[in-house]
């Protein structure tokens, strides 16, 4: 592993695409630009023509560059843009690009290797709206609070360069640029940085299957970046296949593990690329990431709503050799309809019985594994019993499933607290690794709505698509859609620290924290040796499920009743470990109770 504050004359990562230093003040620009006859770098004010090779290359080396020199590049026709590669950029997406020095950042802690998957307890933020002052510096400060929760890995929402200053950040145009608002490069280096101090791992979620809408000059620069034959919700396919697009993507997803020094990324809906290589562009990034990165624990985990596990097979040993988990829908879905009753969309999926579709993701992974879907009519997913628990990242409420419902509700303005209480203990001393979306172990009732930041004629499509969006969705009128483009809009949508004051917010905050002390102390040891094949269902009713997994240390089992009457408990063998609201003989409404027994202590 290269030392991360060396003061070497060379980049330790050198990539194909954009602006890098080569020597003391020797920065190489690169561009791909095939469908430009001539490309003029424009640096610090001086205009220079860079040369082209004839595959659609232009290259410029520049001497005497300090860090934070601007730059962009004019085409032929006077249309003045900035480096699709950039990895700084002075304010928006169609401004300036920065000449970056990855070395300027001095690591205090350049020794973090890392830790664990099984010890995961994931938490997934936002960093406009995660805090206050909406920026990088700012959620340093929450750190502390994290690691003594229990927390040990922060998933951060996309920070990838998009349009205007407000978003989710599934929208970004300069995939290799933090966004401006959020802080420079540097500021980003520093919070992953204080995080590790504190023991904690930092995941990217990136997105690889798109372009925005605002900023993208690729189209111009290389038409053969896309395949317009094809199409994905949001325009035409990247063309994968392409040797200077496919280093663009996978570098990428290298680009942000070595410079930032993350501890693994999130893969944002790979079901949308599509890529027809001999090897698949995604098999391609885990190996090369393997390949490259063995020194440190990498976790990268998909999203991927095919419900396949071709991307998760595991070794002898019970290790991941490409990808980590899967992000697993189907027990948010199944886990709304038994709190909500909703059953509209692609809920409908899961309207039947959904207490047996909550015990099968348990027990086994996935709930559709080869069934036809009801929402669809085609078959979906393949058998999951052989993945180990820890393939699967569970949540019972995340930035999609509150922020694509037309108010953006929490689960718990929807299902009441009581219900969510029992929900959360089923989720953080289940075996699979559990994801809390911020503000959800307070219980923050603040909602996260979809918002934007742009103008115009795209402001006006999104604010229609929206409202037409939710046109066929129980109880939402299309008029009554918050304008995603409005600042009051975010502003709702920022948590409110001031909840941890209250009764209510104490009293969740120290339930969170007690069920992640079981979790560190009872299920996290018995997770290293957790295979697939593990889990089964004792027993399911209305509203009531009751699931057991056997480790080699010891089985676990856990009731859950969120049903109206009071159910009798099945035989679960061993010590109750965690019942709420209280210890009983029979498990009344919106209750769970967890037992666990060791090897060895049934005799």
């Amino acid at each position: 592993m290269p030392d991360l504050n060396a003061a070497t004359e060379f980049r330790a990562f050198p990539k194909t695409w954009g602006a890098e230093y080569v020597a003391a003040g020797e920065v190489r620009f690169r561009l791909w630009a095939p469908g430009q006859e001539t490309v003029t770098l424009r640096l610090n004010g001086e205009d220079t023509e860079m040369s082209r090779s004839e595959d659609g290359w232009f290259e410029l080396l520049a001497t005497g560059i300090t860090p934070g020199a601007e730059y962009a590049y004019v085409l032929a026709d006077g249309m003045v843009v900035p480096d699709p590669a950039s990895r700084g950029q002075k304010d928006s997406v169609n401004g300036p690009s920065l000449v970056i020095d990855p070395t300027s950042y001095t690591w205090q802690h350049p020794e973090w290797q890392g830790r664990p998957w099984e010890e995961t307890v994931v938490y997934e933020i936002h960093i406009g709206t995660f805090t206050e002052e909406g920026t990088f510096r700012a959620a340093i400060d929450k750190l502390p609070y994290l690691a003594d929760l229990g927390i040990t890995m922060i998933e951060v929402m996309p920070v990838a360069h998009f349009g205007g200053n407000r978003g989710w950040g599934y929208d970004g145009v300069l995939l290799y640029a933090p966004h401006a608002a959020y802080g420079p490069p540097e500021d980003f280096k520093a919070f992953i940085d204080a995080a590790h101090g504190h023991g904690l791992t930092v995941v990217l979620d990136i997105v690889l299957n798109h372009f925005g809408p605002e900023g993208n000059y690729l189209p111009l620069l290389a038409p053969a970046f896309f395949h317009r034959q094809k199409m994905t919700p949001w325009g035409a396919a990247i063309a994968y296949d392409v040797e200077p697009v496919r280093r663009y993507i996978m570098e990428c997803a290298l680009y942000w593990l070595e410079e930032f020094h993350l501890d693994g990324l999130r893969f944002d809906a790979i079901d949308q690329i599509n890529d027809p290589s001999d090897k698949h562009v995604m098999i391609e990034i885990a190996e090369r990431i393997r390949a490259e990165i063995p020194e440190r624990a990498i976790h990268l985990t998909t999203e991927d709503s095919r419900n396949v596990t071709f991307l998760h097979p595991r070794d002898e040993q019970g290790k991941a050799p490409l990808f980590t988990a899967e992000w697993n829908d189907d027990l948010h879905n199944a886990a709304h309809v038994l709190v909500t009753g909703e059953t509209h969309a692609y809920y409908k999926d899961f309207a039947k019985e959904p207490e047996k579709r909550v015990a099968r993701v348990l027990a086994e992974g996935f709930a559709y594994q080869g069934e036809v879907s009801p929402q669809t009519g085609k078959k979906r997913g393949v058998s999951s019993l052989d993945q180990p628990p820890v393939a699967f990242v569970d949540f019972i409420q995340n930035h999609d499933q509150v922020g694509n419902r037309a108010q953006g509700e929490r689960l718990i303005e929807l299902g009441g607290p009581d219900k969510v209480k029992a929900l959360l203990a089923m989720l953080l001393l289940s075996p699979h690794i559990p994801l809390l979306f911020m503000g959800e172990e307070y219980g923050e009732t603040n909602p996260f709505l979809f918002f934007t930041d742009f103008h115009g004629d795209l402001a006006k499509a999104v604010r229609d698509g929206r409202s037409k969006e939710f046109e066929g969705h129980a109880g939402h009128e299309g008029e009554t859609v918050p304008d995603p483009n409005a600042k009051k809009t975010v502003d709702a949508c920022r948590l409110d620290w001031k909840k941890l004051e209250s009764a209510d917010g104490k009293d969740w905050l120290e339930f969170t924290r007690t069920l992640l002390k079981l979790r560190r102390e009872i299920v996290m040891p018995l997770l290293g040796s957790a295979g697939g094949r593990s889990g089964k269902v004792v027993k399911t009713d209305k509203g009531f499920l009751a699931v057991s997994w056997t480790f080699p240390k010891g089985t676990l089992s856990m009731a859950l009743n969120l049903g109206e009457k009071v159910q009798a408990l099945p035989d679960m063998p061993g010590r109750v470990i965690f019942a709420w609201p209280e210890q009983a003989k029979d498990l009344p409404p919106n209750s769970v109770l967890v037992r666990f027994e060791a090897v060895g202590d049934a005799a």
